[in-house]
């Protein structure tokens, strides 16, 4: 029978998506997990899989379409079915307002600024165009790239940040942006800078309203702990010794597993809220934001509870890198039921983190620094790192969210539970 493929919800405040790219053309035979289309959100364009096997036997929207979810968007099935009404193609293509400004700036020689929302379109000695995102053409200004050489690695070619740097490397060339490790501060003192309009972009957009709306609406209150981690990092430097590069695990890793293994003993921080219940889930599904290009977007790592260390630092390592190269897929973001948010590696000593709704709590994580301590009466030097558990007051109160931060110190402490 033939199955009518709809314009999945990727995201529960997800209203639309924009159908970029088919992946298999009518005719084409389809396996159930294929990828049958790219689908862009306000935050990650997402691969989406084929839901059944068959033929394609046809495509309800053209390439560029903005569909609202819940819409066909397909048809899969057998080559000697007959296909019904909602398989019939829609031409039109919708355009959204940055769209059509996006449109009116190319067709006027990019003589407005163009919003950034999806790439950006410049010329490049010769009277070509090349496909870039902002910060990649800021980077490769600076630098004096020439972009018509390089091929984007970033969606539709775009050229992103990656490629910038890539070539940078091996052509031997200084990179003169800001790393972790160092940081470059201009020169103002003979420079008067004009004022710019910075057009928000789409991810940007859909942070700003996120998190404007769980701030005003969600009623917080903040808990900090700090944990001595000298076995963590003992464990952790033992192992990383005896294992592959690609498989070492990073702190982040041991706090996912201890977070789940600890929302176990608190059901009730694991939890959604809507407008009749508060929805404890069956399953601890931990989000974890990882920092893209113009933003942040949260990845999830499944049942974190039940699976092995090694297990998480692979599959979170995987999302990462699909979300930075702006392919995820739909299961990579959805279902998060607790989320953490780690700023260590910017030498964070502790921040306050806004709760993802419609989640109960996230836990925000500062950076493991070697400081002084007293132990016994004695001053020693010490691994110490701070974290600050942000909750839903509607649904918990101080005393539980302070014995989860209590009982999560036993296995960030004791880091051998992990492995139990």
């Amino acid at each position: 029978m033939a199955e009518t493929i709809n314009m999945p919800k990727l995201g529960f405040d997800m209203a639309e998506g924009k159908l970029v790219r088919w992946m298999k053309k009518e005719g084409d035979n389809v396996k159930e997990g294929e990828v049958l289309a790219e689908i862009e959100t306000d935050k990650a364009t997402v691969e989406v899989e084929s839901p059944a096997s068959g033929v394609v036997r046809r495509l309800v929207v053209e390439e560029g379409a903005v569909v609202p979810v819940g819409s066909p968007i397909a048809v899969v099935g057998t080559m000697t079915e007959t296909i019904e009404e909602a398989g019939q193609k829609t031409a039109t293509v919708q355009m959204s307002n940055v769209e059509r400004q996006i449109t009116t700036a190319i067709s006027q020689n990019l003589s407005t600024p163009v919003p950034n929302n999806v790439m950006e379109v410049g010329s490049v000695p010769g009277g070509s165009q090349v496909k870039t995102s902002p910060l990649a053409r800021k980077i490769a200004h600076e630098n004096k790239v020439d972009l018509a050489k390089l091929h984007g690695t970033g969606p539709g070619g775009r050229i992103v940040k990656r490629d910038i740097e890539a070539a940078l490397v091996s052509s031997n060339a200084p990179y003169t942006g800001r790393t972790a490790s160092t940081l470059s501060v201009p020169d103002y003192s003979t420079t008067d800078l004009p004022d710019q309009a910075v057009p928000m972009s789409k991810l940007r957009t859909a942070i700003g309203r996120r998190m404007a709306e769980a701030k005003s609406t969600i009623p917080h209150f903040y808990i900090t702990h700090e944990y001595k981690v000298n076995g963590l990092m003992d464990l952790r430097a033992q192992f990383n010794k005896i294992v592959p590069e690609n498989e070492k695990l990073s702190i982040n890793d041991f706090i996912i597993k201890a977070a789940g293994l600890t929302l176990r003993q608190f059901p009730n921080l694991n939890t959604s809220l809507n407008a009749k219940a508060v929805i404890r889930h069956g399953k601890i599904n931990i989000g974890v934001a990882v920092s893209v290009e113009g933003g942040l977007l949260t990845v999830v790592c499944q049942d974190a509870d039940q699976k092995t260390l090694r297990q998480i630092a692979a599959e979170v390592k995987a999302m990462a890198g699909r979300a930075r190269e702006g392919k995820v897929k739909p299961d990579d973001i959805e279902g998060s039921t607790f989320s953490i948010s780690n700023l260590g590696m910017y030498e964070v000593e502790n921040f306050l983190a806004i709760i993802n709704p419609p989640e109960a709590a996230i836990l925000a994580v500062g950076s493991v620094m070697e400081v002084p301590a007293v132990e016994n009466g004695a001053v020693i030097p010490s691994w110490r790192m701070k974290a600050t558990i942000s909750v839903d007051h509607r649904v918990s109160d101080g005393v539980e969210g302070a014995k989860f931060m209590q009982a999560l110190a036993v296995y960030l402490e004791e880091p051998l539970r992990l492995f139990i």
